[in-house]
């Protein structure tokens, strides 16, 4: 039987290998040798830095522990 085993996709954190900016917000620069969030876009990836991985990370928690929620309370 197949089907959704995870809702979460590919994700890394990883190091700029040079600078380049923020896929969210562009007045953002990542430079290289620091830390960023690189999630899979199909065959691609999108990199975002750590200011707005927190950001998109806390509202991705909050909206699974929702949907947990409304799951458990049935």
């Amino acid at each position: 039987m197949s089907g959704i085993k995870t809702l979460v996709c590919r994700v890394d954190i990883d190091v700029a290998q040079r600078a380049h900016p923020c896929r969210r917000n562009t007045a953002h620069r990542i430079l290289k040798g620091e830390r960023r969030l690189k999630v899979r876009d199909g065959r691609s990836w999108k990199h975002y830095c750590i200011a707005c991985a927190k950001q998109i990370l806390s509202r991705d928690i909050e909206k699974l522990q929702g949907v947990l929620a409304r799951v458990e309370s049935e």
